[in-house]
């Protein structure tokens, strides 16, 4: 028995019934119930039917041209979304891609695939908002000419988040070699399209394993609660100094102002989060080159929390100064604020904040030492003593994660 997945317009996800016979050259194929109903790439975010053969299809024509073989799923298939080339737009002076650009092919990717799942049931039609982004490792450079791969998976439903995994690859098209690049974790919330204040249910995923359930709530758990930790933070704003000394918190510290447009937003009139994380990156990284005066680039960003919505025609103030130093990478800490202007009956509120992790490189691409940080005040250097004990943290989680050698 072989079995073939096809798209079925008359089912709906949660009710799919058992269709009618299908002709297959001179075979005729018995309907079978889907394990999986949640909608992929391969069905145009449709729900999906299953048909056996009574044995082998060998080369038999598809009969509508959609289907695919391989076995049932229980849970939605990974997005694949089309491959771009890196252009000089997306790097830096030394040919090293943005850490943003890559940022925002993630997010992107995320968005896809979260919102055609939130949308795979009947009900009130929603879109996908970006709400936490989990720590992301930048492992390996992407530079210009080289093709960057984006896949994304749901791993975790909540019953108003959704959790996606993207990998990022990188393949030089020259030597076809490939190299992952970027893994990270995202959560998404569904926000219904009449009103983008409420937020939906989202329509539970199926697990192969009961511990994939349990990992994920584990996970849920986790972030939530730093998010309510995070947000309660937010009370600080970056101040500019006059005349600062060399290799303080003042001297590097940087602020980028942005009037959000119809380009930087969604259908429905709020900033994706993929233009945000950019924006986010990009003061980052002049922080960091203002500190070192070197070629810097990306190596981490902590998680990344999206404390509410920004609307179109707000402007935003994305602020970033160094928090932490250690001998070959400077922890920055990057706060955005909105100030609705068009909008009299609301204050500036605090939007997002995340910490990025940079590295010093030479021109041959070699790490180089940092120089360290001076913190002047009780509070600068309070936030350098947290910045060190969140790189010791990550240190020896790194150490833990290396298998030792036989």
């Amino acid at each position: 028995m072989e079995v073939l997945l096809t798209r079925w317009a008359g089912c709906q996800a949660g009710k799919v019934p058992l269709g009618p016979p299908l002709s297959c050259g001179n075979m005729t194929l018995k309907p079978h119930l889907a394990v999986s109903l949640a909608p992929h790439e391969q069905t145009c975010g449709k729900p999906v039917l299953l048909w056996e053969s009574p044995g082998p299809l060998g080369d038999l024509p598809s009969p509508e041209g959609c289907w695919s073989r391989g076995p049932a799923r229980a849970q939605p298939l990974p997005l694949s979304p089309p491959s771009r080339i890196m252009r000089p737009d997306d790097a830096n002076v030394a040919g090293n891609v943005h850490g943003g650009t890559i940022l925002k092919m993630i997010e992107e990717a995320g968005a896809i695939i979260s919102t055609r799942h939130c949308n795979s049931q009947d009900g009130e039609r929603c879109v996908a908002a970006l709400a936490r982004v989990e720590r992301t490792d930048f492992l390996s450079p992407m530079c210009i000419g080289e093709v960057a791969h984006v896949s994304a998976e749901i791993t975790y439903t909540s019953k108003h988040s959704v959790e996606v995994q993207v990998h990022v690859m990188s393949e030089n098209i020259l030597t076809g070699n490939k190299k992952l690049t970027n893994k990270a974790t995202l959560w998404y919330v569904p926000l219904s399209l009449k009103n983008v204040d409420k937020v939906l249910e989202v329509p539970p995923v199926v697990y192969s394993r009961q511990e994939q359930e349990e990992e994920g709530r584990k996970r849920y758990e986790a972030q939530k609660l730093e998010r309510m930790e995070t947000k309660g933070r937010n009370g600080d704003i970056v101040q500019p100094v006059l005349n600062p000394e060399p290799n303080t918190v003042s001297y590097s510290q940087s602020s980028l102002i942005h009037l959000v447009g119809p380009s930087d937003c969604t259908l429905h009139g709020f900033v994706h989060g993929g233009v945000t994380m950019k924006l986010m990156d990009e003061v980052a990284g002049i922080v960091a080159a203002r500190h070192c005066k070197t070629n810097i680039v990306t190596a981490s960003v902590d998680a990344i929390n999206f404390h509410d919505k920004i609307r179109k025609g707000c402007v935003i103030t994305i602020s970033g100064r160094m928090t932490f130093t250690s001998n070959k990478s400077m922890e920055i800490e990057v706060l955005v604020d909105a100030d609705p202007v068009v909008d009299n009956s609301q204050k500036r509120y605090r939007a997002a904040s995340a910490f990025f992790t940079y590295v010093s490189l030479s021109q041959e691409g070699k790490s180089l030492p940092v120089p360290q940080l001076l913190p002047e005040t009780e509070d600068e250097k309070k936030r350098f003593e947290e910045g060190k004990g969140r790189y010791l943290q990550m240190k020896a989680k790194r150490q833990g994660q290396v298998e030792p050698q036989p």
